[in-house]
């Protein structure tokens, strides 16, 4: 199974064939252009802070649908769909590709080159070189925008403000350009497990970034002031949304490591609560798709180990956003948020258990996906709509105090 990339460069195609790069791109803008026309039809009279916003959530959106439309083309073995980038076979589709596509298949049958794996994979990129394409627009229509803003303020700094710091989108740009990259290396380098995660977590990072956009968006244009909590809950937030982050970064490595079936049995793993691991070989972190340290087949063991890091994570993960999800419900402006937050840790508990006692079901892995990123749309929020209150805190310690006494 992990040779099969190899197998499927020999029959033509060379790792980087930048001649489809055009075509490629000249695809990207097409699937750009049906947004970007909704958004000018639909909102052509608003203000152009309005429009930016809109814009801004549509690509959050489509960014969004990319992220799960990853996890398909992983869990469907599409990764090597076309082994070349960024076309296939020097193609830029399929279509032109054929013979070399139905080559591989007629060689390996079940190998990682057949026609509808080439499609999904090349939809991939299409979708991602559309994201990439809005950013841009995005990117060019802020800097505009705020350059318009400053000069109708006398080139100075506008008292209010309704474009957001060119900082989010220029860093966004910067970003998806880096996640293209890693796109690229996911390819040529057969599905390397620590370039996959880190792929994994780029689009994660991706999703929080556009975000972090619409939140300041909708502060700026609405007036909105973020809430206030106590210095302690605000650590506790930080704390959350760090551990999620690991906890996506494990998740990502059983995957990419193909760990999930190691242990097919809960809440005991191959019927024992700590089954032989051997987690040196299983984090070593830099090594090829199904290699251990020695460069013979990763043992059982080590996969076993990198199944139950994750499943040990998982409990103290869902610990702690639950009762953060129970503290912020207190806070009346985020009683919404918190309740979205439960619900999703609620999902990710179902969808995981359904991995693993299921064996594994496309729908429920593409489902544990699209919940961890919707986890980080919503925490990502949350933290950009509060603020720690050193008063919060003191002002409890006071009344705790007159309630002593």
């Amino acid at each position: 199974m992990f040779g099969n990339g190899r197998l499927a460069l020999d029959m033509g195609a060379h790792l980087y064939d930048l001649s489809p790069a055009l075509r490629l791109m000249l695809m990207g803008v097409a699937v750009a252009l049906g947004p970007l026309a909704w958004i000018w039809a639909r909102h052509q009279n608003a203000p152009t802070a309005r429009r930016l916003r809109v814009l801004t959530m549509v690509t959050l959106f489509l960014t969004f649908d990319l992220v799960v439309f990853g996890a398909f083309t992983r869990l469907t073995d599409s990764g090597l769909g076309c082994p070349d980038w960024p076309g296939c076979y020097g193609s830029a589709s399929p279509v032109g590709a054929q013979q070399h596509i139905d080559a591989a298949q007629s060689a390996m049958p079940t190998g990682p080159v057949t026609q509808s794996k080439a499609w999904i994979e090349m939809i991939h990129r299409y979708l991602a070189t559309g994201v990439g394409v809005l950013i841009l627009t995005l990117t060019v229509l802020t800097w505009t925008a705020s350059r318009d803003e400053r000069r109708r303020a006398g080139g100075g700094k506008p008292e209010v403000r309704s474009i957001v710091s060119t900082w989010w989108p220029g860093v966004t740009l910067l970003w998806v350009c880096l996640q293209g990259a890693f796109g690229a290396l996911t390819v040529t380098m057969k599905l390397f497990p620590a370039i996959v995660t880190l792929h994994l977590l780029g689009g994660m990072g991706l999703l929080a970034l556009l975000r972090a956009q619409t939140v300041r968006q909708a502060q700026m244009q609405e007036q909105i002031v973020p809430t206030l909590l106590s210095v302690t809950m605000r650590r506790f937030l930080f704390a959350g949304f760090a551990l999620l982050w690991l906890q996506i970064a494990l998740g990502g490595w059983v995957s990419t490591n193909y760990a999930v079936l190691a242990c097919a049995d809960f809440p005991a793993c191959q019927n024992s609560l700590w089954p032989a691991m051997d987690f040196r070989q299983g984090f070593t972190l830099w090594r090829e798709l199904g290699a251990g340290q020695d460069g013979e087949n990763i043992s059982f063991q080590a996969l076993s180990a990198i199944h139950y890091a994750h499943r040990l994570a998982a409990y103290i993960v869902f610990a702690v956003l639950m009762a953060l999800a129970a503290g912020l419900r207190r806070v009346p402006a985020l009683r919404t948020q918190a309740l979205w937050l439960a619900a999703l840790v609620l999902l990710q508990v179902a969808t995981g258990l359904s991995n693993v006692v299921l064996g594994w079901p496309l729908l429920a892995a593409i489902a544990h996906t699209g919940g961890a990123a919707a986890l980080v749309l919503v925490l990502t929020g949350i933290v950009l709509s509060s603020r720690g209150s050193p008063a919060l805190a003191h002002a409890s310690t006071s009344n705790a105090s007159r309630v002593s006494a």
